[in-house]
């Protein structure tokens, strides 16, 4: 099957990784790559070119300092890239394209495709997204959740959406009977205001256990003001860290915190986590009750440190083994692939069916039985009758 995915253009679609949807989007393309499919990924400069990369504009996070002109030159060469990627995949030969780029214009414009689109919602719903969705008049897309949390969210503008939860390569986070012989509890992410850094600092300091910390510092001004004060031998901030150095961190931990300040869509730090035998404490926010059971996790009241270190504390003593087995039950990405495919096979199908009855000709009308009964009557009408 040619598939063509589209990502979205803030970050490069390469690691080290700049959140879960860089991380999500390049998995699904190099797995439907292994898979056999023709994958094209139309993407940002930087993004990796073993994915099969067409490269549409640079970064637009480049542009992101603040200032009103760089949010204006960052929407128009976003606004400018999906435009002429979608004339261009009005001219291919792609039988899907599968859009992950959280933009207006490929949900606007679906029905000007020859071929289905498939549109994941990664976030709850946003002005320009939803605008785009509500303008969608193609019968040939279709909308899928990563969470049942998310689909509730988008029902009021998108309907009821499928759901395929988001999953991880299990093999590159390797499972760890045994934390560190140091404790720790650890934290990645984006450091960002909505992932709530704080409050796992916060709990980690009324534990009295040490914080690990890695995740691309995306807001400087919240760093500097919010988290830098409080780094020392007790909150270590390890840096953007590859995927491998990555499982090496979480794995060694003895539990993980999630802080969320928003409805977490998914949290593909909490499948990580799980895939290396961590338990994880998190705040009771958006899919974490989808991901997390009583055998590998614990709820904490939002926006609450003391209960998110009661929940850290219940966390420690849970089952490592437990952990791994549910990451392999919920959490692998051959399980998200396979939902994936299924969805293709579906809308591919169907448009194959719609496009075989458009090209039949018309059948002629079936004359009507006043008219079966007078036609040849009228026949005879036309001859002169001999006397």
């Amino acid at each position: 099957m040619r598939i063509a995915v589209l990502a979205h253009l803030k970050h490069p679609i390469a690691e080290p990784f700049a959140g879960g949807l860089e991380t999500h989007t390049h998995l699904l393309a190099r797995s439907l790559r292994d898979r056999g499919h023709d994958v094209t990924i139309f993407a940002s400069t930087k993004s990796d070119r073993a994915l099969g990369l067409e490269a549409i504009c640079d970064e637009t996070a480049l542009l992101d300092v603040g200032t009103a002109e760089a949010t204006d030159v960052a929407f128009f060469r976003e606004h400018h890239a999906y435009l002429s990627v979608m004339q261009r995949l009005r001219r291919s030969s792609f039988d899907i394209v599968h859009n992950n780029s959280l933009h207006y214009l490929p949900v606007a414009m679906a029905d000007t495709l020859p071929m289905p689109v498939v549109t994941t919602f990664h976030t709850p719903p946003f002005c320009w997204l939803e605008s785009g969705v509500r303008l969608c008049t193609s019968s040939n897309a279709r909308f899928v959740s990563v969470s049942e949390s998310v689909g509730r969210l988008w029902k009021h503008v998108a309907g009821r959406s499928e759901v395929v939860m988001n999953g991880i390569d299990l093999t590159r986070f390797a499972f760890r009977p045994e934390p560190a012989h140091e404790p720790y509890l650890a934290w990645q992410g984006r450091i960002v205001p909505e992932k709530g850094l704080e409050f796992a600092i916060a709990a980690a300091q009324i534990l009295g256990i040490k914080l690990r910390i890695a995740g691309p510092s995306l807001d400087r001004a919240y760093f500097e003001t919010a988290i830098k004060p409080h780094l020392g031998a007790d909150v270590v901030y390890e840096g953007h860290l590859t995927h491998g150095a990555l499982s090496e961190l979480v794995g060694g931990a003895r539990a993980l915190l999630v802080t969320p300040r928003w409805d977490e869509p998914y949290g593909l730090v909490v499948a990580e986590a799980l895939a290396c035998g961590v338990p994880v404490a998190a705040f009771d926010r958006g899919a974490m009750r989808e991901i997390l059971t009583q055998d590998c996790g614990s709820l904490a009241k939002p926006d609450d440190a003391f209960s998110l270190s009661e929940c850290a504390r219940r966390s420690i003593q849970l089952s490592r083994t437990a952990a791994r087995r549910r990451a392999e039950m919920a959490c692998d990405a051959e399980i998200m692939v396979d939902g994936y495919e299924r969805i293709y096979d579906r809308l591919v199908d169907r448009h194959f069916e719609e496009q075989l009855v458009a090209s039949r000709p018309a059948r002629a009308a079936k004359p009507s039985v006043l008219q079966a009964a007078i036609g040849p009557l009228a026949g005879l009408a036309a001859k002169p009758i001999a006397l």
